[in-house]
């Protein structure tokens, strides 16, 4: 991607007052710095993005942007990777999207709009969201890859993303665009206005304003042949018996005519042919029935990789992945104005509004709907057409003396009837800024007071209903989970889904506010080392901001709130209104210390409101030994708080329902183990979840060195190596972990007076060490060919190392480097290389984009031996594909670009991972692009 790689320059401001020079040199503040500079190459490595870049590429969205930029992580951080049904934890990617650059997490990657800080999404209020970014209104973006905690805060761990927007305009443009896939679904289109007036020179004063509305249509699983999760020979299936014909359940107790757990085929079903008995069971998949596949997306249940053999040959299986949304519908509304007047000779004011409104929708599969989850009321009853069809069939193969005939049925249904579940989030952002920057003397300063505010709403659509009333349909006959193809609900059974629907409800809500000061001043010092070098260039400046933030839960009344099936409503994290106060000093200096060495010294000081306070420097050095050589690095520390969300979610408690789990005290790994008598009982004690008031901070050091080698004006090379080592590391521990190191985590096993475990607290911890490093390559060069001017850009990111202990006093964990996570994928290799060539009135650009291979995740069947399928190799591909665009430029007031994505239209690579517990069905949008071969049309018109 043109841009993507080192950039050598940054578009200047023009100097609009002509004068007698014949050049006038300008000091420019780029990110990274306090110091305005007049060489672009710095101590830290940074990337910058045109406006013509982005066109080219015919990205609409910053989301679009990092999952194109090698820098950022592989991770859920996006709309495309979290389309399913989140809470707690993952309750604020409801409609939002994340920057998470080097694999350090959203948290730990600042994202500023010029240059300042703006609110974090308002649902988790943690990170900032990219979908509120004004994009059509930006400039370019500049990407600072490393950390920054001495000039712009102790959280700028991972790099720092600068959306930096038009600040000046004359004139006033159209533009359109449109995003069409050839294979149809998920079409983007984006419309946008922008006019200024005033010459900020002449007029001594510039008006501007920038509207932009953007739409991207639902994209479904079903869309796409590759998201088929059946596919055992390759070590997928989906894990489900929920089937829109229902399965039957055994249940404890159910032979016992007495207990509330009486049903049709009682605690499972002896098969005839195998001798094992079948607990969970689909009558279409018995010998001489229909079979699995009479519905669309249903088919036979892969049992033996999710280690239920047994069931083998009479189960089915749903393929509930292709019913989620790979792109999740989503409209949003955008708002930039600028106003700028000059103050004297030497100084200009301005104040800046910026508003949006994002409405997202979250689209995923029906309920599955059981009687033991929704109530006694909704046992399907012994009567009627249905209960006949089930009982015959089930009465063929297995024999009526092993059936409770005259029991209600226990069943495991995919309500197609009901809808899919749709969650809408919308999301209003606001910020105004004012600020005044000037010259005093020698001197540049600069004052800023700016208010942002991020309210995000998140209500059910359809697909949910009220728990009881949807028992009542059920228990009644009225609506009926055994339907066969043609059959449909009665009018009874759709008045009564109907009846029961809870659209509309709203789920909860959250908002962020930020109200900063900032002041700054950077100028020549007037004094130099006295061995040969220039002055010594100082800034320094104060940060004084204060951020808040609430959450709330079930809008409704207290006393008025009937359940709504599997709404995932969060009332245990509602948070009043809570704030803290950060106040900063921070200072910097350039200290040229002979000519072609110099340093860069910068020391911050926050004061955290109940963390007190933390000092970071940072060094850095650029050493020039030679014109075309230049050799960099830097060292710096960071400080990351607990979010409040971290702190102050409510603390939950939730038994374990499992049978599998031991008291680990006793029994290794905490398994079940009946050859021990220690170990052969199961346990089920309580789980605890939720934030934790005592949790202390992140603290960090970032480490880089990296060598610039330009031989030619028309050619030039880096390579970039960085380590980042954070220690104390929020998160919340893994089940497993705990359970595998119950020695380092004895604490966490709460225990009676008798010693009996009868909680596990699985709140956030700070663990003990995460240590990550990688090395970045860019190549940059140009000339000239038959005529026309070309150029190539090459950047690639290597991760070398990416591991961490449980605590301090624990082993290193193994590289996680190319293995597969259910949160970010540590890729190893990413580069993507880019080809322009402009001729004439053409101007054409081809770009690469390439995603190593990982490892797979291994499926529950073949991890123990009870399955074998015949493709699974253990290893998800590469990833490989190319986009094309062309500019034509011979019509004077218009500009025209049109592209072709992904122009080979590849498939994202198989991956045979669980989509319950990471994104995807049989492919990983946190790698790939679901969408295929599309077509991009951007037309802009200049009045």
């Amino acid at each position: 991607m043109s841009g993507l790689a080192y950039a050598q320059d940054v578009d200047q401001e023009e100097n609009t007052q002509q004068n007698e020079e014949a050049e006038k040199v300008e000091r420019i503040q780029v990110t990274g710095s306090s110091i305005k500079r007049t060489a672009m190459e710095g101590d830290l490595p940074l990337t910058i993005i045109s406006r013509e870049d982005i066109d080219a590429q015919g990205i609409t969205t910053a989301e679009q942007l990092m999952l194109q930029l090698n820098v950022a992580s592989n991770s859920n951080d996006n709309l495309a990777s979290n389309t399913g049904i989140v809470s707690g934890e993952e309750r604020g990617n409801n409609g939002a999207s994340s920057a998470n650059l080097r694999q350090q997490g959203a948290g730990s990657t600042l994202v500023l709009l010029n240059g300042r800080r703006t609110a974090t999404h308002g649902l988790k209020g943690r990170s900032v969201d990219l979908n509120s970014i004004p994009f059509s209104a930006i400039e370019r973006v500049e990407i600072l890859r490393d950390g920054a905690s001495a000039v712009y805060g102790t959280d700028a761990i991972g790099g720092v993303i600068n959306f930096i927007l038009k600040k000046d305009f004359q004139g006033a443009q159209i533009g359109a665009f449109a995003d069409h896939t050839e294979a149809g679904g998920g079409n983007i289109y984006r419309f946008n206005v922008l006019a200024g007036t005033g010459d900020l020179y002449s007029d001594g004063y510039n008006v501007m304003a920038s509207l932009s509305y953007r739409t991207a249509e639902l994209l479904r699983g079903v869309d796409r042949d590759f998201t088929s999760t059946f596919q055992p020979e390759s070590g997928l299936s989906p894990d489900t018996r929920g089937t829109p014909f229902a399965s039957l359940n055994d249940r404890w107790s159910g032979n016992d005519p007495t207990h509330p757990n009486y049903n049709l085929i009682g605690e499972g079903l002896t098969n005839p042919e195998t001798g094992l008995e079948n607990d969970v069971l689909n009558v279409l998949a018995l010998p001489g029935m229909p079979g699995c596949d009479v519905y669309p997306n249903m088919d036979d249940d892969g049992a033996a990789l999710w280690n239920r053999a047994r069931n083998e040959g009479v189960s089915c299986a749903w393929d509930y992945p292709r019913a989620s949304a790979l792109q999740q519908p989503i409209d949003s509304i955008d708002f930039v104005s600028r106003g700028t007047m000059t103050l004297g000779d030497s100084a200009e004011g301005f104040v800046e509004f910026m508003g949006s409104e994002v409405t997202s929708q979250k689209v995923f599969e029906p309920n599955q709907i059981t009687p033991w989850s929704i109530g006694t009321e909704g046992w399907y009853p012994s009567t009627g057409e249905s209960y006949d069809y089930i009982v015959d069939a089930l009465s063929d193969y297995y024999g009526a003396d092993q059936l409770n005939i005259g029991a209600p049925i226990a069943y495991r249904w995919r309500c197609m009837d009901c809808g899919p579940r749709e969650i809408e989030t919308t999301t209003t952002a606001m910020k105004i800024q004012f600020g005044v920057e000037g010259q005093i003397g020698f001197w540049d300063y600069r004052v800023g007071l700016g208010h942002a505010t991020n309210e995000s709403e998140s209500q059910l659509g359809g697909g949910y209903h009220y728990t009881e009333l949807l028992a009542q349909g059920i228990g009644s006959g009225a609506i009926n989970p055994f339907l066969l193809p043609g059959q449909s609900q009665s009018d009874a059974g759709m008045a009564a889904l109907a009846a029961a629907s809870a659209e509309g409800v709203m789920l909860y809500g959250g908002k962020t506010t930020l109200t900063q000061f900032d002041a700054s001043i950077t100028g020549d010092s007037g004094f130099n080392l006295g061995l040969g070098g220039d002055n010594i260039y100082v800034a320094g400046g104060v940060d004084i901001r204060q951020e808040g933030y609430e959450f709330n839960g079930d809008r409704r009344a207290a006393e008025n709130r009937p359940d709504i099936y599997g709404a995932p409503f969060d009332n245990a994290n509602e948070l009043d209104d809570v704030d803290r106060t950060v106040k900063a000093v921070y200072a910097e200096a350039l200290v040229p210390v002979v000519q072609n060495f110099e340093l860069n010294l910068a020391a911050r000081y926050d004061h955290y409101d109940g963390f007190g306070g933390t000092t970071n420097p940072k060094v850095g050095f650029v050493y020039t030994p030679t014109e075309s050589l230049l050799v960099r690095g830097a060292y710096s520390t960071g400080f990351r708080t607990p979010s409040f969300n971290q702190l102050f979610n409510g603390v939950s408690e939730q038994p374990y329902t499992g049978q599998d789990l031991a008291d680990p005290r006793d029994c290794p790994n905490g398994e079940v183990d009946q050859s021990d008598p220690n170990c052969d009982t199961p346990i089920q004690p309580t789980r605890l979840f939720g934030g934790k008031e005592d949790l202390g901070p992140e603290e960090s050091k970032q480490s880089s060195f990296g060598i610039v080698y330009a031989p030619t004006d028309n050619l030039s090379m880096n390579i970039d190596w960085w380590e980042i080592i954070i220690d104390g590391t929020i998160q919340i521990p893994g089940f497993r972990d705990l359970l595998e190191n119950y020695e380092l985590f004895e604490s966490n096993f709460i225990r009676d007076s008798e010693g009996n475990l009868v909680t596990i607290d699985s709140r956030y911890i700070n663990a003990g060490e995460r240590q990550t490093s990688g090395i970045e390559v860019g190549l940059q060069a140009n000339g000239e060919m038959n005529e026309g001017l070309w150029s190539v850009n090459f950047n690639g990111s290597y991760l070398i190392e990416d591991k961490k202990k449980l605590l301090d006093n624990a082993p290193w964990g193994e590289n996680l480097v190319g293995t597969h996570s259910r949160g970010n994928i540590p890729l190893r290799w990413k580069h993507t290389a880019t080809f322009n060539y402009t001729k004439g009135d053409l101007s054409h650009s081809l770009t690469q984009i390439y995603r190593h291979s990982y490892d797979d995740e291994t499926p529950p069947g073949v991890r123990s031996g009870e399955a074998d399928p015949l493709y699974y190799d253990g290893e998800v591909g590469s990833y490989l594909i190319y986009n094309y665009s062309v500019r034509y430029m011979a019509l004077e007031d218009w500009d025209v670009t049109f592209g072709i994505k992904n122009l080979f239209d590849r498939d994202p690579p198989f991956t045979a991972h669980q989509n319950d517990y990471s994104p995807g069905a049989a492919f990983d949008p946190r790698v790939a692009d679901p969408r295929g071969r599309s077509y991009t049309l951007q037309l802009t018109y200049n009045f």
